[in-house]
């Protein structure tokens, strides 16, 4: 099996492109709208923004439920209204976390991308590696038997 000929190290250079970093190009894609839902999703994809909504709804329903009925702004059952906007949240939150997610699925393929180039680079240059290291060996086996040659070559034959 003929050997071929190694690449050398600038052929390997050559054919690198330059390092990108796959965060920052992926935030650098975005428009201004992506930015806000992914700060949105980013936020309100949080525990502390559940904890929030779960406080404040416990809050306005005890206050409309247990309050003197002069300090209730919201009676029963007026608190249907608080139920449509929590449904109102949900129904514009729901887009937004699916536009949050889809960006982020495509940062995630941006870097299985930029892993794959990576990968595929460190191959290339194993291989220019391993090629070197088998000529070597060829040239130390041949350098070796005509070695033995040269020491048998000053003994009498017997």
């Amino acid at each position: 099996m003929p050997v071929k000929a190694p690449s050398s190290l600038e052929e390997l250079r050559k054919m690198r492109k330059p390092l990108v970093n796959p965060n920052v190009a992926h935030k650098q894609s975005f428009t201004g709208v992506e930015k806000m839902a992914v700060w949105i999703t980013d936020k309100v994809g949080t525990m502390g923004f559940f904890f929030i909504i779960l406080v404040w709804t416990i809050v306005w329903l005890g206050w409309n439920i247990f309050a003197p009925k002069a300090m209730q702004f919201d009676p029963y059952p007026a608190f249907v209204l608080w139920l449509f906007i929590s449904n109102m949240i949900q129904i514009f939150l729901m887009p937004l976390i699916m536009i949050g997610q889809n960006l982020q699925g495509r940062h995630s393929e941006y870097r299985a991308e930029s892993d794959f180039e990576v990968n595929v680079k460190a191959e290339r240059e194993i291989e220019t590696i391993l090629t070197h290291l088998e000529n070597q060996n060829e040239l130390i086996l041949k350098i070796l038997s005509h070695l033995g040659e040269d020491d048998n070559a000053g003994k009498p034959q017997s």
